[in-house]
């Protein structure tokens, strides 16, 4: 019977166990500390203009700590998240819903019941959505903490009162 001398483990296998300890050592310490919001992307999330105005969100929002996101283009704050966005969202068509404008940005109430409001900007593409739990945050709070951030979006339209807006054909007015 003959024996074959046993081999050392390579470098590289040495390497790769070790990177995935350490890996696995990390997720579970890092789930310790947080809990990561699973949040659907917009449709256009991906959208390159995207990407500066939610790295210039805000680390606090009203005392509330932004947390960690499952999809690109989005953020939120607060646990149980207390304000949500989403950028790539398909933008608003010309409307009479609610419209106001808060640092130079325009947003559309495009829905509020008891427990969210939904703002989503109106003149910009690709357009950011804003969900608050108002019973957490004002809406008023959640925009004009993340209006400065929308800004660097380029505003192509913008909302008008309905006094001023110009009926065409029976259409809605431009952005009321």
């Amino acid at each position: 019977m003959r024996f074959r001398p046993l081999r050392s483990p390579s470098r590289r296998t040495l390497f790769r166990t070790s990177a995935g300890v350490a890996a696995a050592a990390a997720l579970v310490t890092l789930a310790g500390c947080t809990s990561m919001l699973v949040v659907d992307p917009a449709e256009d999330a991906a959208d390159p203009d995207c990407a500066l105005p939610m790295l210039l969100m805000p680390d606090e929002l009203n005392e509330l700590q932004q947390r960690t996101t499952s999809s690109q283009g989005t953020t939120a704050w607060g646990e149980p998240a207390s304000v949500i966005v989403r950028c790539g969202v398909a933008p608003p068509a010309p409307t009479t819903d609610p419209c106001v404008n808060v640092d130079g940005v325009d947003w559309v109430q495009v829905r509020a019941d008891e427990d969210t409001w939904q703002f989503v900007t109106y003149g910009r593409t690709p357009a950011v959505e804003v969900l608050v739990t108002p019973t957490e945050v004002s809406g008023a709070t959640a925009l004009a903490s993340v209006s400065s951030a929308v800004s660097d979006i380029e505003q192509t339209a913008e909302c008008v009162s309905v006094e001023d807006a110009e009926q065409v054909d029976g259409e809605a007015p431009a952005g009321a």
